[in-house]
């Protein structure tokens, strides 16, 4: 195997299918990056058995070429060693070649490494997938509706469902939830289906898979394929292809959790709201729960406050767009509330309460594809 490469590519195919790379596997030729030459390209794989990310460097795009293949061939090289390498090589042009018994030799300028490869015949097979239920998002939207979710799985393994986000989809609509049991995101939006009728619920992906996702994914209107089977996922993008493993088990309904009624609704800047619980939050986070009080007061403002015992106390009015219903009293976690603010991408929010120990809700004002639910703290 012998071909000369463009460093940037190299470089940024590598970082991509590192992503995908342990070096606390049981399988020890998973520590390694697969590297396979044709006349076609050069493909790159890294995999730690749960999240596998297969990237494409095409010999020739757009007139330009990428690489002058001279002989085809494949390798497994250690990921660790041949990242960092890449990285730090002084030219734009890299040679590769591979000898007797896998010894690679990797050349740019005067620098010459020389890595001990492996057999690229024992490195495990990507999973074969069945394109039935294929759909499709363009990628800043599938970007956003990560962004807008994943923040609130769990992060405890006691419930191992929880780690994921429940993708279900019914009626040409997309809805994302994730719940950690303290709070809930949830975001939904139309898509383009291949077949019209295409439906499936309980397709839970690990939280882990999407944010290393969101992470290679670029900020394009270009669609992604995205292929759902019984216990895969893969999203396929230009010379680009992320399989995850699904998480087994059921998700829980949590379409019982959100409140139909309301006592109280503010409607209020997200900015202004999410600035002042910041402030109140600088007491507040030295505490145990990093817990926040809200009241509504007179006419349309409220009161943000929280006290530290041993450091101080903070109170702040915030003047909102309407306030109705009945007056409310309410604590919780700053943190849940800060996060569920950030992911609302709208200038002004609606809050519906039912109680000061229900679970409350927020909407961006205007529309109803994004919510956030957040459990209220007992502080009496």
């Amino acid at each position: 195997m012998q071909f000369t490469i463009n460093k940037d590519r190299l470089v940024a195919s590598v970082g991509d299918v590192m992503k995908a790379v342990s070096s606390r596997t049981t399988i020890p030729i998973l520590t390694g990056i697969k590297i396979v030459v044709t006349s076609e390209g050069v493909t790159f794989t890294g995999s730690d058995s749960d999240i596998s990310i297969e990237s494409f460097i095409p010999t020739e795009e757009d007139g330009n070429e990428n690489i002058h293949v001279e002989a085809e061939g494949s390798i497994v090289l250690q990921a660790k060693f041949f990242s960092e390498i890449v990285k730090k090589l002084p030219q734009e042009k890299v040679h590769i070649t591979v000898g007797e018994r896998f010894s690679t030799k990797i050349k740019s300028g005067t620098a010459e490494f020389n890595l001990n490869g492996l057999d690229p015949e024992e490195y495990p097979q990507l999973p074969q997938i069945n394109e039935e239920k294929l759909f499709r998002l363009p990628t800043d939207l599938l970007k956003h509706m990560i962004r807008q979710t994943v923040f609130a799985v769990s992060t405890s393994e006691t419930r191992p469902i929880l780690t994921g986000v429940s993708w279900k989809l019914e009626n040409n609509t997309l809805t994302s939830v994730a719940t950690d049991s303290h709070r809930l995101a949830l975001r939904s939006a139309p898509i383009d289906t291949e077949q019209g009728d295409l439906t499936f619920s309980n397709v839970v992906i690990p939280g882990k898979s999407l944010n290393e996702l969101n992470k290679i994914l670029d900020e394009t209107d270009e669609l992604i394929d995205i292929v759902v089977t019984e216990n895969q996922v893969l999203f396929k993008a230009k010379h680009l292809l992320f399989f995850s493993r699904l998480l087994e088990g059921n998700y829980p309904d949590t379409s019982k959790l959100i409140p139909e009624d309301k006592k109280t609704n503010i409607v209020v800047s997200t900015r202004e709201l999410l600035q002042a619980i910041e402030r109140a939050s600088l007491l507040a986070r030295e505490g145990r729960n990093n817990v926040v009080k809200f009241s509504t007061i007179s006419g349309n403002d409220i009161e943000i406050s929280s006290d530290s015992p041993e450091i101080g106390k903070v109170f702040e009015q915030v003047t909102c767009t309407s306030i109705e219903g009945e007056d409310l009293k309410i604590s919780f976690s700053a943190k849940y509330m800060m996060d569920a603010l950030k992911a609302v991408d709208s200038t002004e929010i609606s809050v519906n309460f039912t109680g000061a120990m229900r679970p409350f809700v927020l909407r961006p004002e205007g529309h109803n594809s994004i919510l956030q639910l957040i459990l209220p703290v007992r502080t009496y």
